[in-house]
């Protein structure tokens, strides 16, 4: 369960409900994940960021609430999105060029979901068998490191290093695209 839900301030079912698309609970989570975001911002931004950095991670949550796989990843998935947002600034101030992720990521937050999609689906198929194999088994059925492990008669490590090398490709050709 997400650190919102646990909380006690934002059920599953409002979460569930923002993924659906009801304005209201987006609105009310976007409110309740706000000072989370802030407080994490604050702890790892520059004094100086932390307004855009909170800024950008509720324009990002408000834009993708509904991409979500599972009401348990919100929080995480914040976190991720602040860190990135306060790295971001940090390479902006120190006149430091953004990295090609970066780019990448700001083209594909601009590109439509259905877009996305089709790249992102595109860049699977690109990948060699075994290595679609696992990203399949992982990122769509949802299966563990050891089912994986134990559908395909890998070790852990081996399913592991797969997963990492399938996802730095698919990165590779998403930023290429």
């Amino acid at each position: 369960m997400s650190t919102l839900a646990r909380a006690g301030r934002c059920s599953p079912s409002l979460i569930e409900a923002a993924r659906g698309g009801d304005t209201e609970a987006l609105v009310s989570l976007i409110a309740l994940a706000q000072p989370d975001i802030r407080r994490y911002a604050a702890r790892n931004c520059r004094a100086a960021d932390i307004d855009d950095a909170v800024q950008e991670t509720l324009l990002l949550l408000y834009r993708r609430v509904g991409t979500l796989r599972a009401v348990t990843s919100l929080s995480a998935w914040l976190f991720a999105v602040a860190r990135r947002a306060c790295l971001r600034l940090l390479r902006r101030a120190m006149g430091t060029p953004a990295a090609p992720a970066d780019d990448a990521e700001a083209r594909l937050a601009h590109l439509a979901t259905e877009d996305i999609r089709i790249d992102l689906s595109r860049a699977i198929q690109s990948l060699p068998d075994h290595y679609r194999e696992v990203i399949l088994l992982r990122d769509i059925e949802e299966l563990s490191i050891d089912e994986i492990a134990g559908v395909l008669g890998l070790t852990r490590e081996s399913v592991k290093a797969r997963i990492h090398r399938a996802r730095l490709m698919i990165r590779e050709y998403l930023i290429r695209d």
